[in-house]
């Protein structure tokens, strides 16, 4: 079987056709200057809230062959900004000097993966990458556990990677809600703010990791994990069908998305893109960062 162009490659990609790509020769040294035929750059980014080192303790036991590790805390988000939730947004040139290092240039594709369903942080990676302009990027549908459940090995090797310049972008903050934007559309019709928190963290029954429990008046909730079946994302046409009511008569460019701190919103964006409601937003800050000022009012319930 002959893979499919990795042009194609800008939502999800599922196991057989990474695999298939990644059957080229020449995968071990993954050289970023080599022509477009090359391997895709694979970049795992396991993570969990509940214990940060997970991540890289996993990468060591074992990771798709030729992947980079990235983390969360580190190369997805600027933990030392304050006031802009949990997971801060990452400094663009910081971020550009990143992928130079991980050997990613404007014609590399590149496919993220996590331990499963993506949304942690596979899809915040996407996010980011499209964010700085890079769009030959794909989640893997299903993530390690889709490919070992295929029978594919894991390699405890590090890859060596032939470093390029800065990736040459900035971040598109057009993308990118604001605080003050989520503030003056509070009023506006239901649909156009989607919190991809769970059902009783968004009704305000429980809150195990920010300071106050609810959510932004007027936002409808729609928990990431109603998107996947499986450990993978459902098939657009069972995507759309839920989602477009949801936004009611908004555009799905007039939409803007929201989580706990900006990292599972990005699956909820990327359930839209498969689904073919394309253009919404992120709120970077997310509820982490709408709770942080006191004045900003809070709902609770359905």
């Amino acid at each position: 079987m002959t893979a499919p162009n990795p042009e194609s490659w800008t939502t999800l990609v599922d196991v057989a056709t990474l695999s298939n790509a990644l059957g080229q020769p020449d995968t071990r040294l993954l050289d970023a200057r080599a022509t477009a035929s090359a391997p895709p750059r694979l970049l795992d980014v396991r993570f969990s809230l509940a214990d940060p080192q997970s991540g890289a303790q996993a990468y060591a036991q074992g990771h798709l062959p030729g992947a980079v590790q990235a983390d969360l805390n580190r190369d997805l988000a600027d933990m030392d900004r304050v006031g802009q939730g949990r997971h801060p947004l990452p400094d663009s040139e910081a971020f550009a000097a990143t992928l130079g290092r991980w050997g990613i240039g404007p014609d590399t594709q590149v496919v993220v993966y996590d331990g499963g369903d993506g949304s942690m942080a596979a899809a915040r990676a996407w996010w980011l990458l499209r964010l700085i302009g890079h769009a030959r990027v794909a989640v893997l549908d299903g993530g390690v556990a889709a490919w070992q459940a295929a029978g594919l090995p894991l390699s405890t090797d590090v890859p060596e990677i032939a470093a390029l310049p800065p990736y040459p972008g900035r971040f598109d903050m057009a993308q990118v809600a604001s605080v003050d934007e989520v503030a003056a559309r509070l009023k506006h019709a239901p649909g156009w703010l989607l919190d991809a928190r769970a059902g009783e963290r968004f009704r305000g029954e429980v809150e195990p990791l920010d300071p106050v429990a609810g959510h932004v008046p007027g936002a409808v909730n729609r928990p990431f994990g109603l998107n996947v079946h499986a450990g993978r994302l459902r098939p657009a046409a069972e995507l759309q069908a839920e989602l477009r009511p949801l936004i009611g008569r908004h555009d799905p460019s007039e939409v803007v998305v929201m989580c706990g701190s900006g990292v599972t919103a990005c699956h909820l964006l990327l359930a839209m893109e498969v689904a073919g409601l394309h253009g919404a937003r992120v709120y970077a800050d997310s509820w982490s960062g709408w709770v942080g000022d006191s004045s900003r009012p809070v709902a609770t319930g359905g």
